[in-house]
Protein backbone atom coordinates (compact mmCIF):
# COMPACT_ATOMS: atom_id res chain seq x y z
CA UNK A 1 0.00 0.00 0.00
CA UNK A 2 2.72 2.36 0.92
CA UNK A 3 4.48 1.77 -2.47
CA UNK A 4 1.21 2.38 -4.38
CA UNK A 5 0.56 5.61 -2.53
CA UNK A 6 4.09 6.82 -3.17
CA UNK A 7 3.85 6.12 -6.91
CA UNK A 8 0.47 7.88 -7.14
CA UNK A 9 1.95 10.93 -5.47
CA UNK A 10 4.73 11.09 -8.07
CA UNK A 11 2.22 10.77 -10.98
CA UNK A 12 0.04 13.59 -9.63
CA UNK A 13 3.12 15.77 -9.18
CA UNK A 14 4.16 15.22 -12.80
CA UNK A 15 0.62 15.91 -14.04
CA UNK A 16 0.68 19.23 -12.20
CA UNK A 17 4.01 20.25 -13.79
CA UNK A 18 2.97 19.55 -17.45
CA UNK A 19 0.37 22.43 -17.76
CA UNK A 20 2.91 24.87 -16.34
CA UNK A 21 5.49 23.91 -19.01
CA UNK A 22 2.91 24.11 -21.79
CA UNK A 23 1.75 27.54 -20.60
CA UNK A 24 5.31 28.79 -20.44
CA UNK A 25 6.00 27.44 -23.90
CA UNK A 26 2.81 29.06 -25.17
CA UNK A 27 3.79 32.45 -23.75
CA UNK A 28 7.26 32.11 -25.18
CA UNK A 29 5.82 31.32 -28.62
CA UNK A 30 3.44 34.33 -28.57
CA UNK A 31 6.21 36.64 -27.47
CA UNK A 32 8.46 35.47 -30.33
CA UNK A 33 5.61 35.91 -32.81
CA UNK A 34 4.96 39.46 -31.65
CA UNK A 35 8.70 40.25 -31.81
CA UNK A 36 8.97 38.75 -35.29
CA UNK A 37 5.90 40.66 -36.44
CA UNK A 38 7.34 43.90 -35.08
CA UNK A 39 10.64 43.29 -36.86
CA UNK A 40 8.94 42.58 -40.18
CA UNK A 41 6.79 45.68 -39.79
CA UNK A 42 9.91 47.73 -39.10
CA UNK A 43 11.62 46.34 -42.18
CA UNK A 44 8.62 47.13 -44.38
CA UNK A 45 8.42 50.64 -42.95
CA UNK A 46 12.14 51.21 -43.59
CA UNK A 47 11.85 49.84 -47.12
CA UNK A 48 8.82 52.03 -47.81
CA UNK A 49 10.63 55.05 -46.44
CA UNK A 50 13.73 54.42 -48.58
CA UNK A 51 11.58 53.98 -51.69
CA UNK A 52 10.11 57.47 -51.38
CA UNK A 53 11.96 60.11 -53.46
CA UNK A 54 13.82 62.80 -51.63
CA UNK A 55 11.74 65.90 -52.30
CA UNK A 56 14.69 68.21 -51.69
CA UNK A 57 16.88 66.30 -54.14
CA UNK A 58 14.18 66.27 -56.84
CA UNK A 59 13.65 70.01 -56.40
CA UNK A 60 17.33 70.80 -56.99
CA UNK A 61 18.02 72.35 -60.39
CA UNK A 62 20.82 71.46 -62.75
CA UNK A 63 23.50 74.14 -62.84
CA UNK A 64 23.91 75.64 -66.31
CA UNK A 65 27.25 75.89 -68.11
CA UNK A 66 26.91 79.52 -69.23
CA UNK A 67 25.76 82.35 -66.98
CA UNK A 68 25.97 85.19 -69.52
CA UNK A 69 26.37 86.08 -73.17
CA UNK A 70 29.15 87.94 -74.96
CA UNK A 71 28.65 91.28 -76.68
CA UNK A 72 27.00 90.06 -79.91
CA UNK A 73 28.77 92.64 -82.07
CA UNK A 74 32.11 91.36 -80.76
CA UNK A 75 31.13 87.70 -80.94
CA UNK A 76 32.42 87.41 -84.50
CA UNK A 77 36.07 88.32 -85.10
CA UNK A 78 36.71 91.46 -87.13
CA UNK A 79 38.83 89.52 -89.63
CA UNK A 80 35.89 87.14 -90.17
CA UNK A 81 33.58 90.11 -90.80
CA UNK A 82 36.06 91.51 -93.33
CA UNK A 83 35.99 88.18 -95.14
CA UNK A 84 32.28 87.32 -95.11
CA UNK A 85 30.85 90.87 -95.39
CA UNK A 86 33.26 92.81 -97.62
CA UNK A 87 32.82 96.58 -97.48
CA UNK A 88 30.57 96.33 -94.41
CA UNK A 89 28.80 99.63 -93.77
CA UNK A 90 29.31 99.27 -90.02
CA UNK A 91 32.34 97.11 -89.31
CA UNK A 92 31.41 97.10 -85.61
CA UNK A 93 27.92 95.86 -86.44
CA UNK A 94 24.48 97.11 -85.51
CA UNK A 95 23.22 95.77 -82.20
CA UNK A 96 19.56 95.14 -81.49
CA UNK A 97 18.05 97.64 -79.09
CA UNK A 98 16.70 94.91 -76.82
CA UNK A 99 20.07 93.30 -76.11
CA UNK A 100 20.23 91.74 -72.64
CA UNK A 101 23.61 90.10 -72.18
CA UNK A 102 22.16 87.85 -69.48
CA UNK A 103 19.65 86.15 -71.79
CA UNK A 104 19.31 87.45 -75.34
CA UNK A 105 21.36 89.53 -77.77
CA UNK A 106 21.87 90.01 -81.51
CA UNK A 107 23.89 92.01 -84.02
CA UNK A 108 23.95 92.40 -87.81
CA UNK A 109 26.25 93.56 -90.63
CA UNK A 110 25.65 94.32 -94.32
CA UNK A 111 27.83 95.44 -97.17
CA UNK A 112 27.84 95.97 -100.93
CA UNK A 113 31.12 95.31 -102.70
CA UNK A 114 31.33 96.81 -106.19
CA UNK A 115 33.73 95.74 -108.88
CA UNK A 116 33.18 98.21 -111.71
CA UNK A 117 31.70 96.67 -114.82
CA UNK A 118 31.80 93.23 -113.18
CA UNK A 119 28.88 94.21 -110.99
CA UNK A 120 28.31 94.12 -107.23
CA UNK A 121 28.08 91.51 -104.51
CA UNK A 122 25.81 92.07 -101.52
CA UNK A 123 26.19 90.25 -98.20
CA UNK A 124 24.11 90.38 -95.03
CA UNK A 125 24.95 88.62 -91.75
CA UNK A 126 23.21 88.47 -88.39
CA UNK A 127 23.94 86.55 -85.22
CA UNK A 128 21.42 85.89 -82.46
CA UNK A 129 22.33 84.48 -79.03
CA UNK A 130 19.73 83.13 -76.61
CA UNK A 131 20.60 81.71 -73.17
CA UNK A 132 18.41 79.46 -71.01
CA UNK A 133 18.46 78.86 -67.26
CA UNK A 134 17.27 75.68 -65.60
CA UNK A 135 13.67 75.91 -64.41
CA UNK A 136 11.85 73.75 -61.87
CA UNK A 137 8.89 73.09 -64.17
CA UNK A 138 10.37 73.65 -67.65
CA UNK A 139 13.50 71.55 -67.27
CA UNK A 140 17.25 72.04 -67.40
CA UNK A 141 18.90 74.86 -69.33
CA UNK A 142 20.40 72.37 -71.80
CA UNK A 143 17.02 70.72 -72.41
CA UNK A 144 15.29 74.05 -72.99
CA UNK A 145 18.07 75.15 -75.35
CA UNK A 146 17.71 71.91 -77.30
CA UNK A 147 13.99 72.57 -77.72
CA UNK A 148 14.77 76.06 -79.01
CA UNK A 149 17.44 74.66 -81.32
CA UNK A 150 14.85 72.39 -82.98
CA UNK A 151 12.34 75.24 -83.26
CA UNK A 152 14.87 77.47 -84.99
CA UNK A 153 15.58 74.81 -87.59
CA UNK A 154 11.87 74.47 -88.34
CA UNK A 155 11.51 78.27 -88.60
CA UNK A 156 14.37 78.42 -91.10
CA UNK A 157 12.86 75.62 -93.19
CA UNK A 158 9.57 77.49 -93.44
CA UNK A 159 10.96 80.99 -94.08
CA UNK A 160 8.65 83.10 -96.22
CA UNK A 161 9.35 82.66 -99.91
CA UNK A 162 11.95 79.94 -99.36
CA UNK A 163 12.51 77.46 -102.18
CA UNK A 164 14.91 74.58 -102.76
CA UNK A 165 15.36 74.13 -99.01
CA UNK A 166 18.25 71.88 -98.03
CA UNK A 167 18.95 70.82 -94.42
CA UNK A 168 22.26 69.30 -93.33
CA UNK A 169 24.09 68.51 -90.12
CA UNK A 170 26.90 70.92 -89.27
CA UNK A 171 29.32 68.93 -87.20
CA UNK A 172 32.25 70.21 -85.19
CA UNK A 173 30.46 73.27 -83.81
CA UNK A 174 29.04 73.22 -80.29
CA UNK A 175 26.96 70.29 -79.06
CA UNK A 176 24.52 70.34 -81.99
CA UNK A 177 24.61 72.10 -85.33
CA UNK A 178 22.47 72.23 -88.48
CA UNK A 179 22.49 74.32 -91.64
CA UNK A 180 19.41 75.28 -93.65
CA UNK A 181 20.15 76.56 -97.17
CA UNK A 182 17.46 77.98 -99.44
CA UNK A 183 16.78 80.56 -102.09
CA UNK A 184 14.42 83.55 -102.03
CA UNK A 185 13.30 85.45 -105.12
CA UNK A 186 13.13 89.23 -104.67
CA UNK A 187 14.35 91.85 -107.09
CA UNK A 188 17.20 89.37 -107.65
CA UNK A 189 17.88 85.87 -106.39
CA UNK A 190 19.03 85.77 -102.79
CA UNK A 191 20.88 82.72 -101.54
CA UNK A 192 20.43 82.13 -97.82
CA UNK A 193 22.14 80.01 -95.20
CA UNK A 194 20.83 79.73 -91.65
CA UNK A 195 23.14 77.99 -89.21
CA UNK A 196 21.67 76.92 -85.87
CA UNK A 197 24.06 75.76 -83.16
CA UNK A 198 23.51 74.73 -79.54
CA UNK A 199 26.36 74.94 -77.07
CA UNK A 200 25.10 73.70 -73.70
CA UNK A 201 22.36 76.15 -72.61
CA UNK A 202 22.92 78.72 -75.37
CA UNK A 203 21.48 78.70 -78.91
CA UNK A 204 23.33 80.57 -81.65
CA UNK A 205 21.33 81.35 -84.79
CA UNK A 206 23.36 82.80 -87.64
CA UNK A 207 21.67 84.07 -90.81
CA UNK A 208 23.82 84.79 -93.83
CA UNK A 209 22.68 85.66 -97.33
CA UNK A 210 24.10 87.02 -100.54
CA UNK A 211 22.95 88.37 -103.88
CA UNK A 212 24.56 89.56 -107.11
CA UNK A 213 23.77 92.86 -108.86
CA UNK A 214 24.53 94.50 -112.18
CA UNK A 215 25.62 91.38 -113.99
CA UNK A 216 27.82 89.89 -111.26
CA UNK A 217 27.90 86.11 -110.92
CA UNK A 218 25.49 84.52 -108.42
CA UNK A 219 26.98 83.78 -104.99
CA UNK A 220 28.46 80.32 -104.56
CA UNK A 221 26.19 78.53 -102.10
CA UNK A 222 28.97 76.24 -100.90
CA UNK A 223 31.11 79.30 -100.14
CA UNK A 224 28.21 80.95 -98.31
CA UNK A 225 27.91 77.88 -96.08
CA UNK A 226 31.65 77.81 -95.47
CA UNK A 227 31.62 81.48 -94.43
CA UNK A 228 28.57 80.94 -92.20
CA UNK A 229 30.32 78.06 -90.42
CA UNK A 230 33.39 80.22 -89.78
CA UNK A 231 31.24 82.99 -88.28
CA UNK A 232 29.22 80.54 -86.16
CA UNK A 233 32.42 79.00 -84.80
CA UNK A 234 33.55 82.49 -83.73
CA UNK A 235 30.24 83.04 -81.92
CA UNK A 236 30.42 79.71 -80.06
CA UNK A 237 33.98 80.44 -78.97
CA UNK A 238 32.89 83.92 -77.80
CA UNK A 239 30.19 82.40 -75.58
CA UNK A 240 32.77 80.13 -73.98
CA UNK A 241 35.29 82.97 -73.54
CA UNK A 242 32.69 85.26 -71.95
CA UNK A 243 32.16 82.68 -69.22
CA UNK A 244 35.78 81.74 -68.55
CA UNK A 245 36.37 81.87 -64.83
CA UNK A 246 32.68 82.52 -64.17
CA UNK A 247 30.82 79.67 -62.54
CA UNK A 248 27.15 79.71 -63.40
CA UNK A 249 25.15 80.82 -60.33
CA UNK A 250 23.25 78.27 -58.28
CA UNK A 251 19.66 78.05 -59.39
CA UNK A 252 16.82 78.67 -56.97
CA UNK A 253 14.12 75.95 -56.83
CA UNK A 254 11.57 78.32 -58.31
CA UNK A 255 13.63 78.64 -61.47
CA UNK A 256 14.22 81.87 -63.32
CA UNK A 257 12.50 83.80 -66.01
CA UNK A 258 13.38 82.55 -69.47
CA UNK A 259 13.53 84.19 -72.84
CA UNK A 260 9.86 84.14 -73.80
CA UNK A 261 10.17 84.08 -77.55
CA UNK A 262 12.62 82.86 -80.11
CA UNK A 263 14.86 84.74 -82.44
CA UNK A 264 13.37 83.74 -85.76
CA UNK A 265 15.41 83.71 -88.92
CA UNK A 266 15.31 87.14 -90.45
CA UNK A 267 15.46 85.79 -93.96
CA UNK A 268 16.86 87.88 -96.76
CA UNK A 269 17.68 91.54 -96.43
CA UNK A 270 17.75 93.87 -99.37
CA UNK A 271 20.89 95.97 -99.78
CA UNK A 272 20.85 99.37 -98.19
CA UNK A 273 22.83 101.88 -100.16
Amino acid sequence: MHRSASRLTRVLACAAVVPVILTAAGCSSDSGSEKSSGTESGKKSAASSSAKPNSKASAALEKVAFAKLPDPCKAIASKTIDSVVPEAKEKNGTAAKSNDLANRASCSWNGLQTDGVKGSQYRWLSVSLVRYDSHATLGSGDKRAEEQYNKQIELAKTAEGAHDVKVEQAGGIGDQGSSVAYGVKKDVDFFNTTLVVRTHNVVVTLDYNGAAYEGAGAPDQAKLLQDAVAAARDAVNAVDSANKGDAAPDQAPSGSASPSGSASPSGSASPQQ
